[in-house]
């Protein structure tokens, strides 16, 4: 049995009927399957709008090696006894506990939040009744940040191979939708991962592994015969914990870099920080029929969600995190601070587009001097809290694009946005950092040359967690020398951003205390 590769362009509303005809015309087989290795949509004739397919076609008709889709990685059954203790149930922490149980380690998952479940309530009434939940909001919780988001599973990175491939499988496995394995960008959707969350939290209890919700790790110390003990709280509802003093093996810490307590509790423990570049901006809302109209030169394409964009200006000024037809959301970490984000349903259908503009810069350069991890830390809280006491709690300071790009801001902002709270009139002036503004005037009125009607949109809020301005010094497997045992993964350890790279970063953890 032997295999062929096609290139075809298709209709966007195409049936899989259109497909194998379309196959069938180009291979002149009768007898095959296929399988659909990549699918990128093709908007670069506005009047010819295409999926373009990469497929490879398997049958006994055509000579040569047999095809076989890229597999994940072997997880090998550990050697011996071994507890793990993963802290976090974001993709980092949840894929390391996925690939530890299945090598028959022990493990317990330690989530300063609740489950899924609880976690949606208690957002749900935070955006009914303006109480902030310290534990379960748009940062913490099980599935961390990632489960309210777009779900994308893009990576910039070129160094995850087998890792995607253990990743696509779990997902589906859980119930995502088979195309995240060949789309060009393929997202899960907020919706999606609801339900994905709860069916890996089981798929980790099947296999034997556990978790401690509401838990807060507040130290941890190194054992003289290797390992950990841990000092934990319950973070909601008591003091105390059942699995406070609780000894492990191995830790790997995967909180996410919005967990500022838990990362400076770990610089205050010796692990070492340095500082680095990271970024800062707002978001920006517009209609999504305005970007649909710009990209698309229609309202609507049949068999298409919903028009994307990635725009870069110079000074290192660049859109982030886009999400279609989807919803601006309050997403700050603690009760004091005020910053935005954006997530989507899968199906992208809401009203509005967001999107992060931010503008890459050092710690250093926002403080007008070096300063240490910590002071990082401070640094950015610092700005985040001038947020609330400008939008008066959770409601977000707003102002239009094309005032901001005038000189006249706030300017009139529109009556309807995705945000669940208020727009308060602000000028950007008064509470970005001065050295941003430039940049970000600029990085605009490039994208509204690049995007007809961009300038109709309106600026939100502060995006201050695009990336982490702090990274852990550790080696390649993740692994911090100094603490032999210890893992920092994921977002918290500054060396990764997104779902996609933060599961790997996690997997490779799990691997080396696999194979130790």
């Amino acid at each position: 049995m032997g295999y062929k590769r096609y290139q075809l362009s298709l209709p966007t509303d195409y049936r899989e009927e259109d497909l194998l005809r379309l196959l069938r015309k180009e291979s002149g087989l009768t007898e095959f399957r296929y399988a659909i290795e990549k699918k990128s949509l093709d908007a670069r004739k506005k009047r010819e709008i295409h999926w373009l397919l990469s497929i490879v076609v398997i049958s006994d008709q055509l000579l040569g090696e047999s095809w076989t889709a890229p597999a994940p990685p072997h997880v090998p059954k550990r050697r011996g006894p071994c507890h793990v203790v993963v802290v976090g149930s974001g993709p980092a922490g949840i894929f390391s506990a996925l690939v530890l149980a299945e090598a028959g380690c022990s493990v317990t998952v330690i989530e300063r939040g609740s489950r899924i479940e609880k976690r949606k309530r208690d957002i749900d009434a935070f955006e009914a009744d303006s109480i902030f939940p310290l534990c379960n909001n748009y940062a913490f919780g099980e599935g961390g940040a990632g489960a309210f988001s777009d779900g994308k599973l893009t990576s910039r990175s070129k160094h995850i191979g087998p890792e995607r491939a253990l990743i696509h499988k779990a997902f589906i496995e859980a119930g995502a939708p088979e195309e995240i394995a060949w789309l060009a960008h393929p997202h899960l959707g907020s919706d999606n991962l609801f339900r994905i969350t709860r069916a890996l939290r089981a798929k980790v209890e099947t296999l034997g592994g556990s978790f401690a919700f509401d838990t807060f790790l507040e130290g941890f110390t190194p054992l003289s015969a290797g390992g950990f003990r841990l000092s934990c709280k319950k973070s909601i509802g008591g003091k105390g914990s059942e699995i406070d003093g609780m000894e492990c093996d191995y830790l790997i810490v995967a909180c996410g870099h919005s967990a500022d307590d838990t990362i400076a509790m770990m610089i205050h423990s010796g692990v070492p920080y340095r500082t680095k570049n990271f970024a800062l901006g707002f978001r920006v809302e517009h209609e999504q029929r305005v970007i649909n109209h710009a990209q698309w030169g229609s309202f609507h394409v049949p068999g298409v969600k919903a028009a994307e964009y990635r725009l870069t200006a110079a000074d290192n000024v660049y859109t982030f995190c886009m999400c279609p037809g989807g919803r601006v959301v309050p997403a700050a970490a603690f009760s004091d601070r005020n910053i935005v984000n954006g997530m989507s349903n899968y199906y992208r259908d809401g009203r509005f587009a967001n999107a992060a503009v931010v503008a890459g810069l050092h710690p250093d350069q926002l403080a007008g001097r070096p300063v240490s991890p910590l002071e990082a830390l401070e640094l950015l809280a610092d700005l985040e809290r001038r947020f609330v006491q400008v939008g008066n709690a959770y409601a977000v300071p707003a102002a239009s694009i094309s005032a901001f790009l005038a000189g006249k801001a706030p300017g009139i902002l529109p009556q309807e946005s995705s945000y669940p709270f208020p727009l308060i009139p602000a000028d950007p002036e008064a509470l970005y950092p001065e050295l941003l503004l430039p940049r970000l005037r600029r990085g605009l009125a490039q994208f509204c040359s690049k995007i007809r009607g961009f300038d109709t949109g309106t600026i939100l809020g502060l995006e201050s967690r695009t990336s982490s301005s702090v990274q852990v010094l550790r080696d390649r497997d993740g692994s911090i020398p100094q603490f032999p045992g210890l893992f920092v993964v994921g977002e918290a350890s500054g060396w990764a951003g997104g779902i996609v790279s933060s599961a790997a970063d996690g997997i490779r953890a799990a691997m080396t205390v696999v194979g130790t």
